[in-house]
């Protein structure tokens, strides 16, 4: 079975985790995905900066 990495969907270990909710953006650590952050701010789980969810997030923004 291949990783995220061999199969090209992991983002590497720069960028930042965005909160979906408050908006609170934190360096992104190598190994911890953003999924398993938690917002310091809200306590809501954090997404990849960039993302295909973090796009979603925010096209669900732009509708309302």
């Amino acid at each position: 079975m291949k990783t995220h990495a061999e199969n090209g969907s992991g983002m590497g270990s720069d960028g930042f985790c965005v909160c979906p909710k408050c908006g609170v953006k934190i360096p992104h650590g190598a190994g911890m995905p953003c999924r398993d952050e938690k917002c310091p701010a809200c306590g809501i789980k954090m997404v990849r900066d960039g993302s295909y969810h973090h796009q979603l997030i925010e096209e669900k923004k732009k509708k309302k």
